[in-house]
């Protein structure tokens, strides 16, 4: 196994942990619902705390990762996730459930700004963008297995069993990582945390044109899954009558593409150019999702057309998310872990909060679904616009 294949393979499963803590139990969330007896806005709001949870949490691992090493924040995290899981597969009432899972959310955090700044510390560039595409390959095989897991889990026993599955999986994290991750930042690299510092460095990141402006085509990329990992476990079995392994095999064929597109993103980097190919492909997410929208609401679109064309969308969105996350990356330098955190931080609470918007607009239809996708798709497209064209790098 080449060098290269191997690192990916170490963060692409630690990176995983946290899209499997959210899309493991979606097959469950409607029997979740009948189970603690609360509504379908009740059950989404355990998504919700996660999303905000894991961003707002960024914010804090990447300083530490810059000031401790990348090791030792990433275990406390872990370790942090275990404990929340455990709370979770014995709560009471949907009141523990949400606490737990914002817990939950706050110890994942560190597996998803930790291996990004790793990745930035080994390489930058194309190259960075080929590992974060080999990582982006095993994480974006987990909302093709994470629901098809759950939904035979609860064949065997019930949706408590998923939360303590997560707790397996966060135990193996941590093996790996102490056992197979080296340090990446070595002790001179380090820079002690000071508040100044960081006011001073994140009103720099705020300021930097070409930082936010990829943060947010990501954003809005990212916001657009997420409302449908928020609704669609509603609509395929309430709309469309699928069982939760019919849902789950039809939230694999719509990640399916987000799979297909990341792999492409290097070499097409490599050949046009990331610029080019973030805009490209935004357009290409926004004309799947508007076109979808428009066949809603003239009342053609059927189960097959929704995931056709929410798998065309999530091709598209394939390519952009990798190459957005290392572009923003690339000007960085030593403040690659704080800019790191305020990058997902920015991208989960835009997430969070839409879904939280969307939610009491839930029909029990996909309307509210499609029409907010289209809305994420059609900002993003627009931001992509202020993407340099020519280079890799942004400009401030």
């Amino acid at each position: 196994m080449s060098e290269m294949f191997r690192r990916a393979a170490i963060l692409g499963l630690l990176s995983a942990v946290g899209p499997f803590a959210i899309d493991m139990y979606l097959p469950a969330m409607p029997t979740i619902a009948t189970d603690l007896k609360t509504s379908i806005a009740g059950t989404q709001a355990t998504l919700t705390a996660f999303f905000l949870a894991f961003g707002l949490a960024q914010m804090v691992y990447g300083p530490w990762a810059d000031a401790a090493g990348r090791k030792l924040p990433l275990l406390c995290g872990l370790a942090l996730y275990v404990v929340a899981s455990i709370g979770a597969a014995v709560a009471p009432d949907i009141q523990t459930l949400i606490v737990a899972r914002l817990v939950q959310g706050l110890g994942a955090a560190a597996v998803m700004v930790i291996p990004r700044a790793i990745i930035r510390d080994w390489s930058t560039g194309t190259e960075a963008t080929r590992l974060m595409a080999m990582v982006m390959l095993v994480i974006s095989v987990s909302p093709m297995l994470a629901p098809l897991a759950g939904s035979f889990v609860i064949l065997l026993a019930d949706w408590r069993a998923i939360f303590w599955v997560m707790v397996v999986a966060g135990l193996a994290s941590l093996l790996v990582t102490v056992t197979a991750l080296p340090e990446t930042l070595p002790p001179a690299m380090r820079r002690p945390v000071s508040a100044s510092r960081l006011l001073r460095e994140t009103a720099g990141l705020f300021a930097h044109r070409g930082f936010m402006v990829l943060t947010f085509v990501g954003a809005f990329g990212m916001a657009s899954f997420f409302v449908f990992i928020a609704s669609a476990s509603f609509v395929y079995t309430s709309q469309f009558g699928l069982s939760p392994t019919g849902f789950s095999i039809a939230f694999a064929i719509n990640a399916a593409g987000f799979f297909a597109g990341s792999q492409l993103a290097g070499s097409a980097g490599g050949r046009w150019g990331m610029g080019p190919v973030v805009r490209g492909a935004t357009a290409g997410f926004a004309l799947a999702a508007c076109t979808l929208l428009a066949l809603d609401l003239s009342g053609l679109a059927g189960l097959v057309v929704i995931i056709v064309l929410l798998a065309a969308g999530n091709f598209c969105l394939g390519f952009v998310i990798p190459a957005v996350m290392v572009m923003a990356l690339d000007d960085q330098g030593e403040r690659a872990g704080l800019a790191s955190s305020l990058g997902g931080t920015l991208q989960m609470m835009t997430g969070g909060l839409l879904v939280a918007a969307v939610g009491p607009l839930f029909d029990g239809t996909a309307t509210p679904m499609i029409a907010t996708i289209a809305f994420c798709a059609v900002v993003a497209t627009a931001l992509a616009r202020l993407v340099p064209v020519q280079a890799a790098r942004a400009a401030t």
